[in-house]
């Protein structure tokens, strides 16, 4: 009887164990899935299509496209890279509108010398200015490419490649493998070619459809925490109504005893500032970044004022501040999460656009600069920040400023999700809860008023 119990513990114990370790293995394997997964941008990725356009006595000539259906995260400068592995012996006879970084051994061929001969070639983008003749559709852009939202126009990025020693029928052309890209740094991971439709083309006068000989797609992903292990901005808050100002955590992108997280970081009054910036380097090195000393050595601030209460609007103040000596921002663009954004009235000085991830919830907007205004965020400096106002309407059914409602749920940079202040420390209304209100009307009047009568006198 004894021994009956016995075994039936053991089995018992051993269906536990194996119960824990299928659970362990799914929770795992889950965590990689969704590692990249953004709450505001669930479908996000950028797609490269490969079609093959026609046949070579030894290969074949592709368009590469990539597309970036991101709807705010952008590939910014110096550009993106893509490489990958081939599956057989493959070269790369020419390319247009791109090249590889590297030739490899070419040595066994004689009279034309192939592009690549490598087995796993890096290719990046050509530079603006390349000649026609070098050129296609959607290239030569030094490998920038604008988010789907902000610049559909230059959201996509292409090159033709002659590849050789490759099938020259669709049953023995075989996909490469290994695909990786770099947007400028790490962050991205792409999934395996999946052989598709034939992508089809239509004739400028809509006449006549043509078709790719082959069409096979990659999908590549973004994280955050495989991008930098470490935040890249945080968010600070303030009100009219309390004079506390809630900086950002101390040590959210880092801490000045822990070099190998955050960097270096340099204080504003250091002697010959601009020498220890931009010290003298060899051409094409890349320096590290270089932030200004502060207690969250953030390269990236967001600051949200909530700035007056009218009696049926309410007006916020957001300030972005680049504490990057050595990075400016151009095409940036920000990401706020707030219930009122389905009320918003007017917005000054900043480009808005409406993100709907869920369907029959509009509290999502993405802003960005005007072109040729305040699209360029300078590095740290006097000039380093750009500033602009949101004018809500109140709905009375849900409007408060209690218990921290008039500030961001969640704030985006440059598609990073930005470090939040703790709930418990947000600015609180004084005891009895005073909401000093303007009507609109009044706060235009009142300083011509004042203007007027001081002229009088």
């Amino acid at each position: 009887m004894d021994s009956s119990v016995s075994r039936s513990t053991s089995v018992v114990s051993n269906l536990s164990f194996l119960a824990v370790l299928i659970v362990f293995l799914i929770s795992s394997s889950s965590l990689t899935s969704t590692e990249a997964y953004d709450a505001l941008d669930p479908e996000g990725n950028i797609t490269m299509k490969w079609d093959v356009m026609s046949w070579t006595p030894d290969g074949y000539v592709a368009v590469v496209t990539m597309f970036n259906f991101q709807k705010y995260r952008h590939i910014p400068s110096p550009g993106w890279t893509l490489g990958w592995k081939w599956a057989k012996k493959e070269v790369i006879w020419s390319m247009v509108g791109a090249q590889t970084t590297e030739q490899g051994d070419c040595s066994k061929y004689k009279g034309n010398i192939p592009h690549c001969c490598k087995k796993d070639p890096t290719v990046v983008d050509l530079l603006p200015g390349t000649p026609y003749n070098q050129q296609i559709a959607n290239c030569c852009k030094g490998g920038v490419l604008n988010s789907w939202v902000q610049d559909p126009g230059n959201a996509a990025s292409s090159f033709q490649i002659s590849v050789g020693a490759a099938g020259t029928t669709n049953k023995t052309v075989r996909v490469p493998r290994n695909f990786t890209l770099m947007g400028p740094g790490p962050g991205y991971t792409c999934g395996p070619a999946k052989v598709v439709r034939p992508t089809k083309f239509v004739t400028t006068d809509t006449r006549r459809t043509t078709q790719a000989m082959m069409t096979w797609n990659i999908t590549c992903t973004y994280s955050q925490f495989l991008a930098q292990r470490t935040p890249t901005c945080c968010v600070s808050l303030s009100s009219f109504y309390n004079e506390t100002i809630v900086g950002c955590p101390t040590c959210a992108c880092g801490c000045q005893n822990n070099r190998t997280e955050s960097g270096a970081c340099l204080d504003p009054d250091t002697p010959h500032l601009a020498s220890v910036v931009s010290p003298p380097t060899k051409k094409g090195t890349i320096l590290p970044p270089l932030v200004q000393c502060t207690r969250h050595l953030c390269p990236i601030r967001v600051h949200w004022h909530v700035k007056q209460n009218y009696k049926e609007y309410w007006r916020v103040k957001i300030t972005i501040t680049n504490f990057n000596y050595r990075l400016n921002y151009s095409q940036w663009n920000m990401v706020a999460q707030h219930p009122n954004f389905d009320n918003i009235t007017q917005i000054f000085s900043f480009n808005y656009k409406s993100l709907t991830p869920y369907a029959g919830l509009n509290d999502t907007a993405m802003l960005w600069g005007v072109k040729f205004y305040n699209d360029f965020l300078s590095e740290a400096g006097p000039l380093g920040n750009v500033q602009s106002e949101i004018l809500f309407r109140k709905d009375q059914a849900t409007f408060s400023f209690e218990k921290g409602w008039a500030f961001p749920r969640r704030i985006y940079f440059n598609g990073d999700n930005c470090v939040m202040p703790p709930p418990d420390t947000y600015p609180f209304l004084p005891s009895g809860g005073f909401r000093p209100e303007v009507s609109v009307f009044a706060s235009v009047l009142l300083p011509v008023l004042l203007v007027s009568s001081s002229s009088s006198a």
